[in-house]
């Protein structure tokens, strides 16, 4: 794809397009000067990192298991606390997530959420357009400035108190592909964070906030620790005051259960919280123990957070960020209403309350929704529980969560249901994000990328230990095959739209190449990606 000529690039900076004219007022130089700047000073360092993830990845697949480290125990038993929380981040009790498209960031900070995460990661499907564009209306967003035309005429634009915004760039892992510096991609991570706090960081401090991210993906401290290097130089470099950055890590791998206390030490003059990243947190777990038979989970929906293992992850994540002085956030409820069926509606809402129940009764200080027909239910239940903003000083009781806790694997069986539903939403998802969406409604729940790495994940665990299903038959090869090309079927000949139907092709063959292949491929976003520049690239083509 060739360098996009629109843009003026900084020396050793090159664009690679295709990009809209109008995009030049995020690509601006001095903007792509700061991200490289950082990407020059902190990408050896994250390829140590990332080097570091795959040996320990090794040496998990030999037998060995997560634990609590030995060297750090001093640190998790002297007397320490991350900075106060600023104002607009002590209230927490639902927060909302979508990706950074226009209409959804103005529906999401008119929700009535107390927070906003504009997702650049796991509901973000990486395309030139949605990248920039996405920050493009983070902007407009941050001066109030952001409207959409609405089909009859009028203009949606933001309400007088709208929820607070905080940023979910993509994680160590990923790169970004339009920006190269001295030849090499940058990162996505850094592209993100480097992009949105160069734009907003004095505009969000001079009304009052500030340039506050989310974190995924961290596996060790040493990861939380590249990242609060990130933060101090960024400041100094645009001259904001040390700690202006506030950052909420997701606890979403297994690796970093193990680690909480570290992570948020690492962290703490910018700590504002953790949060129970679950579906990214049962695809580690499934991904970090995969080599052991006795490590298999059942159907996906077997997997609740009534199960030992994840609500054992639930307490820890309160008890250390309590202890810490930190928000405990609660996970995703992912149901998006029903329309036209009053009575399953109903009982959706009702899993909704639920969840959250299960959640503030824990000790939790806010929770996840990914619809804003959520909002009000998941409020509700906070509101009646919490005598306050938040419940950060409750003191826990109970037992300590041991290692044997996280490790412990829910019962359950396999089924013929549980396969197909892994394949079709796969499938689904794979060819919605080859199309440039990342966030997508299937079966009523919100699908992101973290669903479609458990139910890839889950059918190469099945293939790799020849599960048995239910009714006996084992989790073969060809059964596998089998049931993808029924349900490739069923797609072609339901209700999937014509972007979708058009990169079906390609997500089957990605998808079977890696729930087939020998050895579980680390993120699926990775070979993805590369597959979303080749076609994003035809697209251009002449």
């Amino acid at each position: 794809m060739p360098p996009h000529t629109l843009v003026r690039a900084p020396l050793g900076v090159e664009v690679r397009g295709p990009f809209d004219a109008a995009w030049t007022s995020v690509l601006t130089p001095e903007a792509l000067a700061f991200v490289a700047f950082l990407a020059r000073h902190f990408e050896p360092a994250r390829q140590r990192l990332l080097a570091a993830r795959r040996d320990r990845a090794q040496r998990f697949a030999s037998g060995e298991l997560p634990r609590f480290l030995d060297e750090t125990a001093e640190l998790r038993q002297a007397s320490w606390r991350v900075a106060p929380a600023p104002p607009d981040l002590v209230e927490r009790q639902v927060e909302i997530t979508a990706p950074p498209e226009r209409r959804m960031v103005i529906h999401a900070l008119n929700s009535g959420a107390s927070v906003f995460m504009a997702d650049f990661e796991d509901a973000c499907s990486p395309t030139g357009s949605n990248l920039v564009e996405g920050q493009r209306n983070l902007c407009d967003a941050v001066r109030r400035t952001i409207e959409s035309p609405l089909p009859d005429g009028r203009r949606l634009r933001l309400h007088e108190r709208t929820a607070t915004l905080v940023v979910r760039p993509r994680g160590w892992h990923l790169d970004e592909g339009h920006l190269l510096v001295d030849g090499r991609p940058v990162s996505g991570a850094l592209f993100d964070f480097g992009l949105f706090l160069f734009h907003n960081a004095r505009e969000l401090a001079a009304r009052h906030s500030g340039p506050y991210f989310y974190l995924p993906k961290l596996e060790s401290h040493r990861e939380a620790r590249l990242w609060n290097q990130v933060f101090l130089l960024a400041q100094a470099e645009l001259g904001l005051a040390r700690g202006t950055i506030r950052a909420t890590v997701l606890i979403e791998t297994l690796p970093a259960a193990f680690e909480m206390e570290e992570i948020l030490y690492e962290l703490r003059e910018h700590a504002s919280g953790l949060n129970c990243g679950r579906w990214d947190y049962i695809f580690s777990f499934i991904k970090t123990l995969r080599e052991r038979p006795d490590c298999m989970l059942p159907d996906r929906w077997l997997v609740g957070m009534d199960r030992p293992f994840l609500e054992g992850y639930s307490r820890l994540v309160v008890r250390t960020c309590h202890r810490r002085g930190a928000h405990a956030i609660g996970g995703m409820a992912a149901q998006i209403p029903i329309k036209g069926d009053e009575a399953a509606n109903q009982d959706a809402l009702a899993k909704v309350r639920a969840d959250k129940l299960r959640e503030v009764a824990n000790g939790h200080d806010g929770t996840w929704v990914a619809h804003p027909g959520l909002v009000a239910t998941a409020r509700a239940v906070f509101h009646e529980h919490l005598r306050g903003p938040h419940q950060i000083e409750r003191s826990e009781s109970g037992p300590e969560v041991a290692a044997e806790d996280l490790l412990r694997p829910p019962s359950g069986s396999i089924s013929e249901a549980g396969l197909r539903r892994n394949a079709r939403v796969g499938l689904s998802y794979l060819a919605a994000w080859l199309s440039g969406s990342g966030c997508v409604p299937i079966d009523h729940l919100m699908e992101d990328a973290a669903t479609a790495e458990i139910s890839r994940t889950q059918l190469w665990q099945w293939l790799r230990h020849r599960a048995r299903l239910d009714d006996g038959r084992p989790v073969e090869p060809g059964l596998v095959r089998a049931i993808v090309a029924e349900e490739v079927a069923k797609l072609r000949s339901g209700d999937g739209t014509g972007r979708l139907l058009q990169r079906l092709d390609p997500a089957r063959e990605l998808f079977e190449r890696l729930v087939l292949a020998p050895e579980l491929a680390e993120f699926l976003t990775l070979p993805a990606y590369e597959l979303l520049r080749t076609l994003e690239e035809d697209r251009c083509s002449p």
